[in-house]
């Protein structure tokens, strides 16, 4: 059996968080996916940061499948949308806490394992 993905779950685990925090959601996504609907002015990198406190978004939908929410960029409403497997990360703006997303995939699923490694040497430090 084939297990959905916890990433949704997480992200609105998170967001609950954050604002029951009164601190500020911010969003970190990759914008490269032809399916991600974003104000492109502001993407860097390939990325965007969101801000989607309950002030700055109106109608937020974070469901299993889609993140959906309308904004204003330079005084224009926009209705943003884009799959959740584009969340690379959620963190509150105040202090950086939260949760990143595997980039790769989307996912929060470990990489897979590979071959035996060399057991490695302790490298400890004294710290004056």
């Amino acid at each position: 059996m084939e297990l959905k993905s916890s990433q949704p779950y997480l992200l609105r685990a998170i967001y609950e968080w954050i604002i029951d925090n009164d601190l500020t959601p911010y969003l970190l996504v990759d914008a490269s996916n032809d399916d991600v609907f974003v104000p492109h002015k502001y993407v860097d990198n390939g990325k965007i940061v969101l801000n989607i406190a309950p002030r700055a978004v109106d109608n937020l939908e974070l469901s299993n499948e889609h993140v959906l929410f309308d904004a204003r960029f330079d005084g224009k409403s926009m209705q943003v949308n884009f799959p959740v497997t584009a969340v690379l990360a959620i963190y509150a703006k105040e202090n950086g806490q939260g949760m990143v997303f595997n980039e790769t995939t989307g996912d929060d699923e470990p990489p897979p394992e590979q071959g035996p490694s060399k057991p490695r040497k302790p490298n400890l430090k004294v710290v004056k």
